[in-house]
């Protein structure tokens, strides 16, 4: 597992990429649109890799930006991130994004130096290595990729929304904002 530190937090420097719960359950891998929506609506974890043709997940696609994972996967009580890890909270995101000059800046520092489109690349001066991973729509669609970068956080905004990050390649920003918990985002961990 890669990681850096920023400022008095140490950050995965790559995007999870675990099929296990930190206990040794299995994290359903939802391969198809159907599974996919499936745990949506049920409020189950699920986890797949970006595909822009919404047939097959692509596993090439893991070895680069690591798995998609809903929020269910993310919030569930057997624990996503790896033992000496967590996902981080909204307020933990929060420190990330003012030690590195605030929300308007902060993104050229975490987006990597190559991957985004039309030259939208960052500096990566932080060691952070945002990639542009794309997101999976709820119903099972994906979406993005190339052009923003997502990542949970563990905050909830509400029974049916929770926040996240994301970065976008016209912009330096690191902007929050809260979506549904059916969609799939990439994780990073941090340092407990």
């Amino acid at each position: 597992m890669k990681e850096i530190k920023i400022g008095n937090q140490v950050w995965m420097s790559e995007n999870l990429n675990v099929e296990t719960f930190r206990n040794g359950d299995p994290i359903p891998h939802a391969n198809t649109i159907e599974e996919w929506e499936k745990a949506g609506k049920n409020k189950q974890p699920a986890w797949c890799y970006y595909d822009g043709r919404a047939v097959q997940n692509d596993p090439v696609n893991g070895e680069n930006y690591g798995k998609l994972y809903n929020w269910y996967a993310v919030a569930d009580i057997r624990g996503l991130a790896p033992k000496g890890w967590h996902i981080p909270t909204d307020d933990e995101w929060t420190v990330l994004t003012n030690f590195l000059g605030g929300d308007p800046r902060a993104g050229a520092e975490l987006k990597s130096k190559t991957g985004w489109v039309e030259g939208g690349n960052g500096t990566n001066s932080s060691g952070f290595n945002g990639l542009p991973a794309g997101y999976r729509f709820y119903d099972g669609s994906f979406g993005y990729f190339g052009e923003y970068g997502y990542w949970w956080s563990s905050t909830e905004y509400d029974s049916n929304h929770a926040w996240f990050r994301f970065l976008y390649y016209l912009y330096d920003n690191a902007s929050r904002d809260s979506f549904m918990k059916e969609f799939g985002y990439s994780v990073r961990c941090l340092r407990d």
